[in-house]
């Protein structure tokens, strides 16, 4: 499963400097973060089903899961905010457990 989404890789190729400033302000964020590396993309992870945002999910959830998060870590990142957002996040339980379970 490749998980980084086609429109990802358009922005990153077409947008130039844009796309450069993007990657340097990710770099900057995570390297400064006081959450682990797992935690920090479980949240993501939490943000992303919380706004609908599929795009960047498989790759995120493949890099949790990289990093040692368990599947059942991940259905909860996918629930935190079901009590904000209501049923929006089940938008992409399915991707997300599918990026999981891939090899």
């Amino acid at each position: 499963m490749n998980t980084v989404s086609e429109g990802f890789m358009a922005f990153m190729k077409e947008s130039g400097a844009v796309g450069d400033a993007f990657m340097a302000l990710t770099k900057t964020e995570s390297e400064k973060s006081a959450l682990d590396e797992k935690t920090q993309e479980l949240a993501y992870i939490a943000v992303l089903a919380a706004t609908r945002m599929s795009g960047g999910l498989g790759f995120h959830v493949t890099r949790a899961k990289q990093l040692g998060a368990t599947r059942d870590e991940v259905k909860s990142a996918l629930l935190v905010g079901l009590p904000a957002v209501g049923l929006a996040v089940t938008e992409n339980f399915a991707l997300a457990l599918s990026a999981y379970d891939a090899p």
